[in-house]
């Protein structure tokens, strides 16, 4: 990938592929990977970054690295691994360059799109929020088992929608909260598998398989899916009060809410996207706005 941060093996997509940022600097929508730890901590004497910065896993309860009878100790902030942009020539800030000026985040300079997630907060209180923001807590407070206590992760997400919530630009803002995996953490029921796949690492029903490959076409190997039921929450001044969405919806689900709300076409080449159900349910733009709700980062409780 490329990524001077990162200490495993180095891949990246070829130029033909593209993603959902390709797609928003084509139509010149601002918008910006932010990740926790993403700001170099030194730099080596080539130049290269090396991302140093770390916390104690349970900071939330007074940063002992401990919670309960678990201790995990302390974490990098930046996982390389967990920035998807990274992985295209593109969208690559392989040297973790910083932003030229805090207007231009979110626009194409030295930057490329990609971000430490203090620059998030630069912009956003200076009002240049970009259109589209992707944020990525440092690893401690990302909900991943085994390494993030899920009091820090409250602890990120609250005090992140209760910042956002104060600014001039929430009345045009939509959170969406999602997961990457489960780590068995939750979910008891498979899901539909629509994407069958047979290779040596699949082994969902059975040895070399997933699904049944012989009653739908296989086009790539290797995308078995759908996977676990994941959680996803939207807070806006326009989502629904007390609603659950009943509409089949995957990560991708997202994407393709942001190529319909700025008509970005969709990724293609049998993308997930194609075929993901829309979020619009979610919202209801017929009402009045929804009033701001600010809860306590430590009990979650409203203030």
């Amino acid at each position: 990938m490329g990524d001077d941060c990162s200490s495993r093996d180095q891949v990246q997509f070829g130029s033909t592929n593209e993603n959902i940022g390709d797609l928003l600097n084509a139509k010149g929508i601002a918008w910006g990977w932010f990740q926790g730890g993403f700001k170099p901590t030194t730099r080596r004497p080539d130049g290269a970054a090396e991302c140093g910065a770390t916390h104690n896993v349970g900071a939330a309860l007074g940063g002992t690295g401990k919670t309960g009878a678990l201790a995990f100790g302390t974490k990098a902030d930046y996982v390389p691994h967990h920035e998807p942009f990274q992985y295209y020539a593109s969208t690559a800030n392989p040297h973790h360059q910083p932003p030229s000026a805090v207007d231009k985040i979110g626009r194409t300079d030295q930057a490329n799109h990609q971000y430490d997630l203090s620059d998030f907060w630069a912009a956003a209180d200076a009002g240049h929020l970009p259109a589209v923001s992707f944020v990525k807590p440092p690893a401690y407070e990302n909900g991943h088992a085994g390494y993030s206590d899920p009091l820090d992760e409250q602890q990120f997400l609250v005090e992140t929608v209760n910042h956002l919530q104060k600014l001039r630009q929430w009345r045009d803002t939509a959170v969406i909260i999602t997961y990457d995996d489960s780590d068995g953490w939750y979910d008891h029921k498979p899901s539909v598998i629509v994407s069958p796949s047979a290779t040596t690492e699949d082994a969902l029903n059975g040895p070399g398989r997933c699904g049944d490959p012989a009653a739908t076409p296989v086009v790539y190997q290797g995308r078995c899916g759908y996977g676990q039921r994941l959680p996803l929450l939207m807070i806006s001044p326009y989502a629904r009060t007390n609603f659950v969405d009943h509409t089949l919806t995957d990560q991708t689900s997202i994407l393709r809410f942001i190529e319909d709300n700025w008509a970005t076409g969709r990724i293609g080449d049998h993308s997930f996207d194609e075929r993901a159900g829309a979020l619009t349910a979610m919202f209801d733009f017929t009402g009045p706005a929804q009033p701001t709700l600010i809860l306590d980062p430590h009990t979650g409780n409203p203030e």
